[in-house]
């Protein structure tokens, strides 16, 4: 099978301080690839780096095409759409104008399928988006991001800070778009979760993939369980 993203050597440097030391990795159509690792360990940086926000050398190739370079606009026009750490809704517009910037000028009858999966964004349309609990704006990042019609959806964190009946319906939707065969990037920190739903994973630390397998042989390895999950 032909990876639908493939990235390798990338490497990535702030100022003086390399933070992505040659990291190589690839991501199959219709799978979950999951990155897990400690803070500081460099996922963020890779998340960042494919979607052109910073400079990064290396190369990144989406369905055959290097776009190592491109501007983000261009990345997400290709169809790689990332749902950021920390949401970064547009806290002073509506639920409705934030899911109106996902569309990208396309007719606004498609925000049914945004209410249908979210059905809170439809009781909440209204509303500004920074009234929204945690939860329903982690809610609203992802159907903005799925509105753009995403080949390649990457989440940062999206469980960070959300209480764990929250957690728990983040990830039953990624489960959902899972199975509808969206193919998904996923920077998480709770590396329980994420390898049970990642088709492949990756450890990240200090700037390096340190081991690689799928999410239920890592799952297995009592290195990781150790480091990563707890015992």
């Amino acid at each position: 099978m032909t990876p639908l993203l493939e990235v390798e050597e990338l490497r990535v440097r702030y100022g003086a301080v390399e933070a992505l030391h040659g990291v190589s990795f690839a991501a199959n159509a219709g799978e979950v690839t999951a990155l897990i690792g400690a803070n500081g360990a460099g996922k963020s940086s890779t998340l960042a780096a494919i979607s052109g926000v910073i400079p990064a050398r290396g190369r990144i190739r989406f369905d055959g095409r290097d776009i190592a370079g491109a501007p983000p606009y261009a990345i997400v026009r290709a169809g790689i759409v990332q749902v950021p750490e920390g949401r970064e809704i547009l806290a002073r517009m509506t639920v409705e104008e934030n899911l109106l910037m996902g569309l990208r000028g396309r007719d606004r009858s498609e925000l049914a399928s945004a209410y249908e999966r979210f059905p809170i964004l439809r009781e909440r349309r209204a509303l500004l988006a920074g009234a929204l609990s945690g939860g329903e704006q982690q809610m609203l990042a992802i159907a903005r991001a799925l509105l753009a019609r995403p080949r390649l959806l990457l989440l940062d964190e999206p469980s960070l800070g959300l209480a764990p009946l929250i957690v728990k319906q983040v990830f039953e939707t990624l489960a959902d778009l899972k199975r509808q065969g969206v193919t998904m990037v996923l920077v998480e920190q709770n590396a329980l979760r994420a390898l049970r739903l990642a088709d492949r994973a990756y450890v990240m630390d200090l700037g390096r993939i340190v081991m690689n397998g799928t999410g239920g042989e890592l799952l297995r390895d009592e290195g990781v369980a150790r480091t990563y999950l707890g015992g």
